[in-house]
């Protein structure tokens, strides 16, 4: 089993998809780190050899930030936003889209599940 970045690569799958379990590379950097490392992209992660393993590691660690240096950089962004008091900084505060989408519907998945809030009652006629 290879395993790059604390992450074991899923062994059945082609080369560049397998690399794209890794927090951090997306298709298109997958398939630039095999092309560095001199490997082709639809060649299975059972198939690569130590010294292929080696390579694509080496890749990794030196150019890339990837895993856990990557998401407290990203959380150390967002905090920033916060401390700052910015647009941004509010709406992730609130728990809200961040980028300019709708609320009024969507946007579920950062409001979370729907609490339905009671109506307005009727004044009783005298």
């Amino acid at each position: 089993m290879a395993r790059i970045a604390g992450v074991d690569l899923p062994k059945n799958k082609r080369g560049e998809i397998g690399l794209t379990y890794i927090y951090g590379i997306g298709l298109s950097t997958a398939k630039r780190i095999l092309n560095k490392a001199g490997i082709s992209t639809d060649k299975k992660v059972h198939d690569w050899k130590d010294d292929e393993l080696t390579a694509i590691r080496n890749i990794i660690t030196n150019e890339i930030k990837v895993e856990g240096a990557l998401r407290s950089e990203v959380q150390m962004n967002i905090k920033r936003l916060l401390d700052i008091n910015c647009y941004r900084g509010q709406r992730h505060r609130k728990g809200l889209p961040v980028r300019g989408q709708r609320t009024k519907t969507n946007s579920r998945t950062r409001k979370g599940k729907r609490r339905t809030v009671a109506g307005k009652k009727k004044a009783p006629k005298k």
